[in-house]
């Protein structure tokens, strides 16, 4: 789905380094946006800007630190107006030693790390475009977070931190929703299923593991990034324009299960 975006409009993507962020990006520089490509790796934010042409600014932040979140918003709706979309698809799974740590052998820090990025990095850029929104509002603002099926199902691969940062995010994003609809903005959770990007083939080893796992699902292969992109293009479109706190399911049927 393409849409038409205003010459001003600008799309802020968190986590947007690589893999579904990134794809994200690409689309709604397509789509006529002035895209904000943040990222905590500063030179991938970087190499994503510099493949969407001219007007785009790259950013590198920590969307768990609160003084950096500020900073981002500062600078760029001071350098190219008022963020219009805000998309936070910033998102960490730790494996420490390369498998997912058992509830037992989970350590704390392990679980606040995976909480500050996942759940803290989505409060506080949505909070801050909300109090940005609230004094200068904007025709049309959305906002879309990730939540996961991980989240939905209890998880296989994913550790336990990030099942319950990941269930807080869809959570969170419900009352985020509820706040924002005064305004006119709607905001909803994107949960992905198994989608080919480097979280997955983190979890899983293995010659042909994919195509096992692929087994399990009614449609019979794994998500593409372009599957999300699809959803969440719906999401910011005049045709979604109804729809709002609700979370949109990209798992091939995984959680029909």
């Amino acid at each position: 789905m393409t849409f038409a975006a205003s010459p001003a409009r600008v799309a802020l993507v968190t986590g947007a380094g690589r893999g579904i962020g990134a794809a994200l990006c690409i689309h709604l520089a397509r789509n006529g946006f002035h895209v904000v490509p943040a990222d905590i790796d500063a030179a991938n934010a970087d190499k994503v800007a510099a493949s969407l042409g001219d007007g785009h600014l790259a950013r590198a932040v920590d969307v768990a630190d609160e003084a950096a979140v500020t900073a981002l918003f500062d600078d760029v709706e001071t350098r190219i107006g008022p963020v219009g979309v805000l998309i936070c698809a910033a998102g960490l799974l730790l494996l420490p030693g390369g498998a997912r740590p058992l509830i037992a052998d989970l350590q704390l820090d392990t679980w606040e790390r995976s909480f500050a990025v996942n759940a803290r990095g989505a409060f506080l850029c949505s909070r801050e475009w909300l109090r940005r929104r609230n004094a200068l509002p904007v025709e049309h603002g959305r906002a879309v977070f990730f939540g996961s099926v991980a989240a939905q199902l209890g998880g296989y691969r994913s550790s336990a931190a990030y099942i319950a940062a990941k269930a807080a995010v869809m959570g969170y994003a419900k009352a985020f929703a509820r706040e924002a609809a005064p305004l006119g903005m709607t905001a909803n959770v994107i949960a992905p299923g198994l989608i080919d990007t480097e979280m997955l083939r983190s979890t899983v080893t293995g010659s042909g593991a994919l195509a096992v796992a692929a087994q399990s699902i009614p449609l019979g292969r794994i998500g593409t990034v372009q599957d999300v992109v699809a959803a969440v293009s719906y999401l910011l479109s005049p045709a979604a324009a109804y729809i709002t706190g609700s979370v949109i399911d990209v798992n091939g049927g995984y959680r029909m299960q």
